[in-house]
């Protein structure tokens, strides 16, 4: 991979690993709706790319579908999950989105798995699961189920998406915006009385924090991502995504004090190795699968 590459790939995770620490700050300090939030950020993804709308692939069902699973539903369930769960324990519970990948491609493409993959899910749950667990048990209620699940609707997403023909990157982001615009639009104005005011209260940093998720994250970056896809070893990309929450785990100890003990760190290193041997292990099918399915929107 040349230099610039390396250096697009390395902004690109840098960006998505920012993108989590922002949201954390969105709906803890300032206060804002987590459902709220993600339909604000849609909202202006659809106005951005609304000319890319047309032509859409068929078929449209299962666009609307891949969209609200990728975009509105996956959003939704993490910054509701960010509630409680820190960023850096997010980053590493989110890695489970890629041995979800393999497991439904097996289940919906046909897909086989080999030993070395299969330990690498294993590693990948263990390292999850040590990270989700505390001296009272697991936290089967908490943010970080809710993160897993996002990563689950997420793999879900790339499957399907797999069984479509011909998606545009920008076609793709303008009906993941104008989809989960209008799922989650209602859905706020039910569950988050107050939603608009407290949008309104919280001020610029809520209106930047909006612009950077919707343009610099779903736009600029996702755009780039793809590109990369095209150009490399689709191998070499997933394993290069493992930056993405090294460099969360990094801000969010350095810039929101999150907790970083022995218990994390066993877990972050046991999922980084099953996430790594997956990658390197997978066939290029797989490898563009899980690149998807684990790729912020």
């Amino acid at each position: 991979m040349p230099f610039r590459d390396f250096a697009i790939m390395l902004a690109v995770c840098l960006v998505w690993a920012a993108q989590n620490i922002i949201s954390r700050s969105v709906v803890t300090t300032m206060g804002v709706p987590p459902l709220f939030y993600a339909a604000v950020r849609f909202a202006v993804v659809a106005l951005v790319t609304f000319p890319f709308l047309r032509p859409a692939p068929r078929p449209l069902w299962r666009l609307i579908v891949v969209s609200l699973l990728m975009g509105g539903g996956n959003f939704a369930l993490i910054f509701v999950g960010l509630k409680t769960a820190t960023p850096s324990s997010a980053a590493v519970v989110q890695q489970l989105g890629l041995p979800i990948t393999t497991l439904l491609s097996v289940v919906m493409l046909g897909e086989r798995i080999r030993w070395r993959r299969g330990l690498g899910i294993l590693l990948t749950f263990a390292g999850a699961m040590t990270v989700m667990w505390d001296p009272h048990g697991v936290r089967l209620s908490g943010g970080l189920m809710l993160i897993a699940v996002s990563a689950a609707v997420s793999s879900l997403g790339a499957v399907m998406m797999k069984q479509m023909e011909g998606v545009k990157p920008l076609t793709f982001q303008a009906w993941v915006g104008l989809s989960s615009l209008v799922a989650l639009t209602p859905m706020s104005a039910a569950l988050e009385p107050g939603q608009v005011q407290a949008g309104l209260a919280a001020g610029w940093p809520f209106a930047a924090a909006v612009l950077f998720s919707a343009l610099v994250v779903s736009v600029v970056a996702h755009t780039a991502y793809y590109g990369l896809i095209q150009r490399h070893e689709a191998n070499l990309i997933s394993a290069l995504t493992l930056m993405t929450p090294l460099f969360t785990i990094s801000l969010g100890v350095a810039l929101l004090h999150d907790p970083f003990g022995p218990r994390m760190a066993i877990g972050t290193a046991v999922a980084m190795t099953g996430v790594l041997i997956i990658a390197l292990r997978g066939n290029r099918v797989m490898a563009k699968l899980m690149a998807l399915g684990t790729k912020p929107q």
